[in-house]
């Protein structure tokens, strides 16, 4: 089209530069003409008879000249009109793949559903099948008891006790038929109770998904008149954006396509995120199962089309692996609380508190894109699509570094976050007044020097009471930490300084923590996961008794490698949790590891007291290795259970649990 227009204009152009020449070449030649003719007549009727004649055509060339420019005008608006349906069309053809994408990635979504429900009813049916055949076995052998005795009691019965067994027995016949006939007429009541039941609750979620769906047109059509509206104004601005000099129109189709392409991208996942936002909302205050197995649904395929437009967004390689870790790890999760769904086990308060923080972050990840999408820059946008700097490139990159940030909070070290597990450990201990709790701060702290120390209220976490107190510095560095009512233990401590250099190694910051860990009380700990994320070692200890780490005694610890300083501490799970224990495993460490896969080299190998289903789990705590990938097993101790796997992923910023 491009070439076409061009074509079209440089025509019109030189037939009027023509023109305009022929006329100049008539002005220059007249009086050359005229100067032959005197010389050979010089008849004065003759000269006057030409010059009117002369005029004439001068004005029938200018008359040419004007319908000629006028026509070039005609063409280039036509070719105007061409360029924005091609625009239109293009657009209209996006929609449409787009829409074929949502629908196969729902209708996955849909199949996978459906597969682990079959699953489930067949080994529900299997169950059964085994069940019922225990249950035949087990009356078989009754009857036959039964019947012994019953020939025993025959031999030595008389003629008087044969007559009167007789007749309770008949008796007892009929009072059985009876029963039976009763026992039917009730199950034939109860099965028409239960289908006039099933058809006034289908009626009723067949009301209610038709009204959610009218809700969601209409909210549809808000957000949607809004996007069509920015992405009319984008593509009008795009296909008019043309430059005409001296009757000149240039427009490169190719470029124009591209950024309506990408455009659409970035609306789309704000379109998505919007979506996970409300699905993620919905679900941290939902209690019903099955309105929580269609919003787990609806965030894995949300995840999916998110991680599909990311492909297809040109940020950096850095930015896109943490967003994509982000929503990747937030689908596996949805996948694995519809499993647990599906398996018929309620979502645990702690799950429900983890799709909570996928909510707060995914949250921020919506408003950061929506603003992106609602003040696009054109040139900024131009400069980011082909990998300039850009406002928008900045701005992903910020986005990605805190969403890597939060969410390794979540997923970062094993069994962080499971909470207090049975009794808690700090009920039984004295309370102490917010004033000795600030004396008793003072001694934990002493090596920090704070200026001023403010008390600032009551908190309650994990079934803990904490007064809460802000700290500062000589240097102005603000500090924030809590001192349990019962025991006046200090719980958590944060610093909110900035690390700028790498002065310090994990091995120094190991020392560092576990030095400050000793002065607090804490002595007995191990390591067992040290990650190193930008200039803050990210260092989680747990108790050791007998060998075994106790993962429900967490305690977690940031040092600052410029300054070599504890910068924030976490102890509320030791605080908690942590008791003397006695393990007993029926299991040896060489029968436990023969159950695991085959595929799986063994690495390493500890005793491990975990968190599972609320209660504490003595297991095997496999490091293993398959190929390149690195992944942690555990074994239940005592019957050989696989209870939990998680993959080591390592990172550009520290390493995390997936």
């Amino acid at each position: 089209m491009e070439k076409k227009i061009g074509t079209n204009v440089s025509s019109g152009a030189e037939k009027v530069e023509t023109v305009e020449k022929k006329i100049s070449a008539a002005d220059v030649d007249a009086p050359a003409k005229t100067t032959n003719e005197k010389t050979r007549a010089k008849k004065p009727s003759a000269t006057a008879k030409k010059a009117p004649a002369a005029k004439k055509t001068a004005k029938t060339k200018q008359e040419a000249v004007k319908k000629e420019r006028a026509a070039a005008g005609k063409r280039v608006e036509k070719a105007k009109d061409r360029a924005q349906k091609k625009e239109q069309k293009a657009l209209k053809r996006a929609e449409i793949k787009q829409k074929k994408i949502e629908k196969k990635a729902a209708l996955k979504a849909k199949r996978l559903a459906r597969k682990e429900l079959v699953a489930k009813k067949r080994a529900e049916r299997k169950q059964a099948k085994i069940e019922k055949r225990a249950a035949l076995k087990e009356k078989k052998l009754e009857r036959r008891a039964e019947r012994i005795a019953r020939r025993e009691m025959l031999k030595n019965e008389t003629k008087t006790e044969k007559q009167k067994r007789i007749a309770r027995e008949k008796k007892e016949r009929a009072a059985l038929k009876r029963r039976r006939a009763e026992a039917k007429e009730k199950a034939r009541a109860d099965r028409q109770k239960a289908r006039n039941a099933a058809h006034a609750r289908k009626a009723s979620d067949k009301k209610h998904r038709r009204e959610q769906k009218t809700e969601r047109k209409q909210n549809r059509r808000g957000f949607g008149g809004w996007l069509a509206a920015v992405i009319s104004l984008g593509v009008a601005c795009l296909a008019l954006s043309t430059v005409v000099t001296y009757g000149a129109f240039e427009m490169n189709g190719m470029q124009t396509a591209s950024e309506n392409g990408y455009r659409s991208t970035l609306y789309e996942m704000v379109s998505v995120s919007e979506d996970m936002d409300s699905n993620l909302s919905k679900l941290r205050v939902s209690a019903g199962a099955e309105e929580q197995r269609k919003l787990v649904t609806d965030v894995l395929v949300d995840a999916a089309l998110m991680e599909s437009a990311l492909e297809r967004i040109p940020v950096d390689q850095a930015t896109g692996t943490d967003i994509s870790a982000f929503v990747n790890r937030t689908g596996r999760y949805a996948s694995m609380l519809l499993s647990r769904l599906a398996a018929g086990e309620p979502l645990t308060e702690n799950q429900l508190k983890t799709a909570s923080a996928l909510y707060e972050i995914n949250a921020r990840l919506y408003g950061e894109l929506n603003d992106i999408a609602t003040h696009l820059d054109s040139g900024d946008f131009t400069d980011f699509i082909h990998g300039n700097s850009s406002d928008v490139g900045r701005r992903f990159g910020e986005m990605g570094q805190k969403m890597h940030e939060e969410g390794d909070e979540i997923f970062r070290a094993p069994f962080t976050g499971r909470g207090n597990v049975g009794e808690n450990r700090l009920a039984g201990l004295d309370e102490v007044s917010s004033a000795e709790a600030q004396e008793l701060l003072a001694g934990y702290l002493s090596a920090y020097r704070f200026e001023s120390v403010e008390y600032t209220g009551e908190t309650t976490a994990q079934d803990t009471v904490c007064y809460n107190f802000a700290m500062r510095d000589g240097d102005g560095v603000e500090y924030f930490a809590e001192v349990t009512k019962n025991g006046g233990k200090l719980a958590f401590f944060d610093a909110y300084r900035e690390c700028t250099e790498k002065n310090f190694d994990l091995e120094a910051c190991d020392n560092l923590a576990r030095e400050f860990l000793s002065g607090l009380g804490f002595g007995d700990v191990e390591a067992v996961w040290l990650s190193d994320g930008g200039m803050v070692a990210d260092l989680t200890y747990t108790a050791v008794q007998d060998g075994v780490r106790a993962y429900p005694d967490l305690i977690r610890v940031r040092v600052c490698e410029s300054e070599g300083k504890v910068m924030g501490l976490d102890a509320r799970g030791y605080l908690v949790n942590h008791h003397a224990r006695e393990y007993a495993a029926e299991l040896t460490q060489k029968e436990a590891a023969s159950l695991l896969s085959p595929a799986l080299e063994v690495t390493a190998c500890n005793r491990a007291l975990i968190p599972f289903a609320g209660e504490e789990v003595l297991c095997y705590e496999f490091a293993c290795k398959y190929g390149d990938d690195q992944y942690l097993v555990y074994l239940d101790a005592n019957s050989g259970e696989e209870l939990e796997i998680f993959r080591v992923v390592n990172s550009a910023r520290g390493s995390y649990l997936e």
